[in-house]
């Protein structure tokens, strides 16, 4: 294991790293969450290899001290050149500290939904590989614009703005690709979620492209962890 752990900022407790833990742990990567939300002081992001922010049902807009600290943290490690990975309001998160804009989308995606990658995505060292379209897990009423200067990767019919990449080791993700279909299972049955819950045509079922999804992950979470394990063995 590393001597430093890589930073995970959490918003709730039932949004954690999913299948991006394993993909830490076979990299020999230690990692901590730091939930800011609940009064954790932040870390210092010069100590830590890299920086994760998972998703959550609040906006990237909110005022909420705890959300302008995490801001600060991302902007720090962005200067620092640290690998940086957001998930759904992760990804806002980054947008935000680059300048964009993050908005209500026009349509809320809740649900497996087929996932398009540009040309720029097909060739990614993250997303290359991976079935066009893949279904993913999507949960978000949000989106961003697109930051100036990084890489649109990736699509859905209901939201342009999927993935990109900022330099070679920021990456945004709209999309959960870390979900496990007993994580989906459980952000049903959660108050927070009661009410997208509501609004959904039918059930969701947590299982029903799980096996792509897992597969999926493995690839593009083991890819991102690699290399900042090479960064740490320097």
């Amino acid at each position: 294991m590393t001597d430093n752990p890589v930073t995970v900022i959490r918003h709730v407790p039932f949004e954690g790293l999913g299948r991006i833990g394993p993909a830490l742990d076979a990299a020999g990567l230690a990692y901590r969450y730091f939930d800011l939300f609940a009064g954790a002081a932040p870390p210092d992001p010069g100590l830590s290899p890299a920086l994760i922010l998972m998703g959550g049902p609040m906006s990237a807009n909110d005022r909420d001290e705890y959300l302008q600290v995490e801001l600060r943290l991302i902007e720090a490690a962005l200067a620092a050149g640290k690998p940086v990975l957001g998930v759904c309001l992760g990804a806002q998160l980054i947008a935000r500290a680059l300048g964009a804009r993050v908005y209500r989308n026009a349509v809320k995606e809740i649900g497996w939904y087929p996932l398009h990658f540009t040309e720029a995505g097909k060739g990614d060292p993250l997303l290359a590989g991976l079935p066009d379209p893949s279904m993913v897990l999507q949960w978000h009423g949000e989106t961003f614009d697109l930051p100036s200067a990084a890489v649109h990767l990736a699509w859905s019919d209901g939201c342009r703005n999927q993935a990109f990449r900022y330099g070679s080791h920021v990456y945004g993700f709209q999309f959960h690709l870390e979900t496990t279909a007993d994580m989906i299972a459980d952000w049903c049955r959660q108050d927070a979620n009661c009410g997208d819950v509501r609004e959904l045509r039918e059930p969701l079922d947590p299982w029903a492209f799980d096996a792509a999804q897992e597969n999926a992950a493995k690839l593009v979470f083991s890819r991102w962890a690699g290399p900042v394990r090479e960064s740490r063995c320097k």
